[in-house]
């Protein structure tokens, strides 16, 4: 079996006047990020390995979740704005461990989330997807590269907002 835990980032900064790229949390995002962490290992959802965007909101998101150092932490620049279907490939390519975080941006992790799984929980917030909206899906694989769209079982849904 894999586990696969798709995030957005938590909310990020708009006033600072810095590039897309660049925008860090803002202090709302910041406290989203550190329940998102609790809500983790809480539910002991702690990965083995995390995928995340070059951009400097999710490189925030995910210092922010204070995962173990056993949690190997990769960043790819190609997460950055990409479709679902770049996310796939990233998965397929670059995924290692049995559980993997995945870190991205609206509107593609969220259709990748949509795409993967077998079906969507019947949720307002999943639909809208709002920041830091966290998916995890279980999938019946051997390997990462045998992943397939249509083929993941959902295992739990959250937002920032239903742990604050």
């Amino acid at each position: 079996m894999r586990r696969l835990i798709l995030m957005r980032h938590a909310k990020s900064d708009w006033s600072h006047g810095t590039s897309d790229h660049d925008r860090p949390l803002n202090k709302r995002g910041r406290g989203a990020a550190e329940a998102l962490g609790n809500w983790l290992r809480a539910e002991e959802l702690l990965p083995d390995a995390v995928l995340c965007s070059t951009a400097a909101r999710t490189r925030e998101t995910c210092a922010l979740l204070d995962l173990p150092e056993s949690s190997a932490v990769d960043h790819f620049q190609q997460l950055y704005l990409a479709e679902p279907e770049k996310i796939i490939t990233t998965l397929r390519q670059q995924a290692k461990g049995a559980t993997v975080l995945l870190i991205a941006h609206n509107p593609g992790i969220a259709a990748a989330a949509a795409l993967l799984l077998q079906q969507t929980p019947d949720q307002d917030a999943f639909d809208r997807y709002p920041s830091g909206a966290t998916t995890v899906i279980d999938f019946d694989l051997d390997s990462w590269a045998d992943l397939t769209p249509g083929t993941g079982a959902l295992h739990a849904f959250t937002v920032p907002k239903e742990l604050v």
